[in-house]
């Protein structure tokens, strides 16, 4: 049994375990991920509010699992997979009666009037929020800090960002706070803080998993789950897919990954004859050689076990997948923004106004047909690409890591060690280098420049593209200490795939769940 002190270690499935074998109450577990959270938040600052009402869930757990015969416990894992567990919530996702602000200041008197989908479905579920996390404003940004929560920090390096806009639920994952979390994901925002921080993401396809209106009527986003392990991440995502009469994008998942078990070496085993494309730089990403050569390493363990790996290359530049992104982003998410923040703009963060600039005034020269016929070639490339193949590998960021405190008004310096560092226009306003028209990235005495940092972000293809499902699982640890990450994608709605190879990655390269103190 794990000692008391190491509790806030447990998985999710380990600490199921041991409340179903009546080793572990839900209460002392509960207490065990507060007194982690008393402990060091006040270094990493990725939690809200502790909700005070999850003692009474923990309580009521404890009393059920202790009175419990077996046939209640069969009966408990079927219609309430979570019974017990605390999960740390992004604060974009509403919980009924407390506050709703997306991090903006002028929203902090707004509260949510019922639950998000996925909150309904957690506590269906029997789990239960114990805490809420940080988000950057309106969940916009890759970096996680704002004028209402100040810098969220990587438990694993506090000068650097744990990612955005998921980097408070990465944080707090990372930092032993919780074994699940939510997420949500619109150009990389569950991907990338898991890929910062050693953790798992899932980027489901659209329609597998409800979203709150009207958004959720963007095709690029979708809510889903973060966690340390596989397993986890899967057990999570299970209670939150479905058909939902909240978003009439939702597809039927029934029989969703029934039978699936991360821990099995039936997922090693059904590597043989799998074939597997490796893309380490998805065109002309400028990809750290630390991350390319974690890439690598995690392919040739594949190929070890018996999958048929090869290089492929996509004829994608990062200036094309932003200028695809932010005209679909100008055409919609900008607008919603405008309208959920016009008359507070002394408010905002410097990079909100930013991200809407940028957004707008790309969609001032592409109209939202014309970016559906970009995001439609980008979509065909990649269908070619990977006919053949059952799963495409690549880097989730170009760049190791961010700095926690910084907003890249004026692009990014990826410097030697990896840390993308913030660029300051000379007073003409022109960099002295940077992104050429070709989409190439230029080499300065600092390091590489990119004109915006989101091009170093290798997650917006796969929103563009955003029916394919890809689960992130760490693939080692950077130059500067902190860890990488590796998308692993499948095939339109084949889920189940991407599950197992991921499974398979995190068996043949197993990484240490937590960050060191």
């Amino acid at each position: 049994m794990t000692a008391a002190a190491d509790l806030h270690s447990l998985s999710a499935t380990e600490a199921l375990a041991a409340f179903r074998a009546k080793e572990l109450s839900p209460v002392d577990c509960l207490e065990a991920l507060i007194g982690r959270i008393t402990h060091l938040d006040d270094q990493v600052n990725a939690v809200t509010e502790v909700v005070e009402e999850a003692v009474t869930s923990a309580r009521d757990a404890e009393k059920f699992y202790a009175n419990a015969t077996d046939d209640d416990l069969a009966e408990a894992a079927a219609t309430k997979p979570l019974l017990g567990l605390p999960v740390i919530a992004k604060e974009k996702h509403a919980i009924a009666g407390r506050g709703l602000t997306q991090g903006l200041l002028h929203e902090r008197d707004t509260v949510a009037e019922a639950d998000a989908a996925i909150i309904a479905r957690i506590r269906a579920a029997g789990g239960y929020v114990h805490a809420r996390v940080t988000s950057p404003e309106f969940s916009c940004a890759t970096i996680t800090h704002s004028p209402m929560w100040g810098v969220t920090r990587n438990p694993w390096n506090l000068e650097l960002s744990p990612g955005g806009s998921s980097g408070g639920s990465a944080a707090a994952l990372a930092a032993g706070y919780a074994p699940l979390a939510t997420a949500s994901d619109i150009a990389g925002s569950t991907r990338l803080p898991a890929a910062f921080t050693g953790t798992v993401g899932f980027k489901a396809p659209y329609g597998r998993i409800p979203g709150a209106q009207p958004l959720a009527a963007d095709w690029y986003r979708g809510d889903g789950p973060m966690a340390r392990t596989v397993a986890d991440a899967a057990l999570l995502a299970r209670v939150m897919v479905g058909l939902d009469p909240s978003d009439h994008a939702t597809i039927d998942s029934t029989g969703w990954l029934d039978g699936f078990d991360a821990t099995s070496a039936e997922v090693v085993d059904r590597l043989r004859g799998r074939r597997v494309a490796l893309c380490p730089r998805l065109g002309d990403f400028p990809v750290g050689e630390d991350i390319i050569a974690n890439t690598r390493a995690t392919a040739s363990a594949l190929e070890q076990a018996g999958a048929i790996v090869e290089e492929i290359e996509l004829p994608w530049t990062a200036e094309r997948i932003f200028e695809t992104a932010f005209t679909h982003f100008g055409n919609l998410l900008a607008q919603a923004m405008r309208a959920a923040t016009r008359g507070y703009e002394d408010t905002l963060a410097d990079y909100t106004l930013q991200f809407m600039a940028d957004a707008e005034a790309v969609a001032a020269r592409r109209s939202l047909y014309e970016g559906l016929a970009m995001e439609a070639q980008i979509q065909a490339e990649l269908a070619a690409a990977m006919e053949g193949f059952d799963i495409l590998l690549a880097p989730t960021s170009a760049v190791a890591g961010l700095e926690a405190g910084a907003s890249y008004l004026d692009g990014i310096t990826i410097d030697a060690g990896g840390v993308g560092r913030e660029c300051h226009r000379d007073s003409g306003g022109t960099g002295s280098s940077g992104v050429g028209h070709d989409g190439s990235a230029e080499q300065t005495v600092e390091g590489i420049r990119l004109d915006h940092y989101w091009q170093a972000h290798m997650t917006m293809p796969f929103n563009i593209c955003n029916r394919v499902p890809i689960v992130n699982v760490p693939s080692g640890l950077a130059d500067c200490g902190i860890p990488t990450g590796i998308q692993v994608v499948a095939h339109p709605y084949d889920d189940r795939a991407a599950f197992e190879v991921a499974a398979a990655i995190e068996q043949l390269k197993p990484w240490t769940v937590l960050a060191p103190e």
